[in-house]
């Protein structure tokens, strides 16, 4: 049976012959298999365990404290992932070393420049967590498991907040056109669409934050986070931001102690050193079927601990991001755009019908109803109008109110 490890270093695998161990036999074989101390080990099935600063957080983590559980009561079984904190360093093995200098190959002016290209795992994000509107997150993740049903990728742009500490908030996600299949995510971008996001957005004193998007089902038998093609993505994405805080998102299923299957969030930032080797074009971008997802495809060597490799983990490019929830201003019951239905001017006008005992601020609160709405508009007058009235939550006027009922009636 084959556990997987993730910790600050990447994920890793220990093999398990008897799958009825306790967790200190279990301890044992990371200190074997892995090179680390069993003193120096904290375990726990919950990933916030990578996020402990110090040693009073690591006790809070007490579900595998006992070292005389067995694994299988924890629910542990093939392919599980455990998360490993432990203090101290370690040197990691790695591929094969690639000999340089005066006992081997010549150094080149590429090997002296891949030399100051060393992937290290970044322990701090710059951004400090980011918060999640409940219900603009619900409405992603509840399409993607009741329609899509985890089957097909579909992804779309968070936009909120970044406040001076690096606390991003998400208020709405713009869900693009896009075409979805089980491993890739192709986005077909309408940058007219998008200005017109972006110009709702400001006017609701919001910007773009960051990209989510679903793994499908199939990913809960892989022993990766993010694949090399996932990886790549979420960097160009990162990199066309230009925004240090930006957040990556992932939605999934996990089996849970039941055997039924939960969805989960997890949000990354892309390593700063990830960024600087996608812009600088260091990345393999045509990847073969034969490539291993779970490893990223350097053009030229780089340095990963002591060794000089062109395949990298992904998970070197990963820094984990503490999640939260918050409730938003916004309100996410207008059907959302870009989807598999279509949305009319019959959507709207039973939106407004449903919402008609609320004052007319609050039944156009919405992100989607304002994006419909501003196709019909002019963007540089309408839109920013009505999205300071959602913005201040004051009245809208009368002229626009008779607008956007014409419009329903139609």
């Amino acid at each position: 049976m084959m556990i997987r490890i993730r910790s600050r270093d990447g994920l890793e695998r220990v093999s398990i012959d008897n799958p009825n161990i306790t967790i200190s036999q279990f301890k044992t074989l990371i200190q074997n298999q892995l090179q680390i101390p069993i003193h120096n080990q904290t375990l726990s099935t919950n990933q916030n365990l990578l996020l402990a600063k110090s040693p009073p957080d690591l006790l809070q983590f007490t579900d595998m404290s006992n070292p005389n559980t067995l694994l299988s009561s924890l629910n542990i079984s093939h392919g599980s992932i455990i998360f490993l904190a432990y203090e101290g360093h370690r040197t990691i093995a790695g591929p094969a070393v690639h000999p340089a200098g005066s006992f081997g190959r010549k150094m080149t002016m590429d090997d002296l420049i891949a030399k100051q290209m060393r992937v290290g795992r970044q322990e701090n994000p710059h951004c400090d967590s980011v918060s999640f509107d409940r219900d603009c997150a619900n409405a992603f993740q509840h399409y993607v498991n009741e329609t899509l049903a985890f089957a097909v990728k579909r992804g779309g742009f968070m936009y909120g907040t970044v406040s001076e500490e690096g606390k991003v908030e998400v208020n709405f996600i713009y869900e693009l056109p896009q075409q979805g299949t089980e491993e890739i995510l192709m986005l077909l971008r309408d940058s007219d669409e998008e200005k017109i996001v972006d110009a709702i957005a400001a006017g609701l004193g919001m910007r773009r934050v960051g990209f989510i998007f679903n793994q499908t089902i199939m990913h809960d038998k892989k022993d990766y986070t993010l694949s090399n093609r996932e990886v790549l993505q979420a960097a160009e994405l990162h990199a066309e931001s230009e925004l240090k805080e930006w957040v990556t998102a992932v939605v999934k299923l996990e089996v849970n102690e039941d055997g039924g299957a939960d969805v989960h969030f997890e949000a990354f930032q892309m390593s700063d050193m990830c960024i600087r080797l996608f812009k600088e074009g260091w990345f393999e971008t045509e990847i073969g079927e034969d490539v291993d997802p779970k490893l990223s495809i350097m053009k030229k060597d780089v340095v990963v601990g002591s060794k000089d490799v062109k395949e990298v983990d992904n998970d070197f490019f990963l820094v984990v991001i503490k999640i939260l929830d918050h409730l938003g201003p916004l309100s996410t019951t207008f059907p959302i755009e870009n989807r598999i239905t279509q949305v009319t001017m019959r959507a709207l006008r039973s939106h407004l019908d449903r919402a008609k005992n609320l004052p007319f601020v609050k039944r156009i609160s919405d992100f989607h109803l304002l994006l419909f709405l501003a196709k019909f508009l002019d963007l540089n007058s309408d839109v920013p109008a009505l999205a300071e009235c959602v913005l201040t939550q004051t009245a809208v006027p009368e002229g626009y109110q008779l607008l956007i009922v014409s419009m329903a009636n139609t």
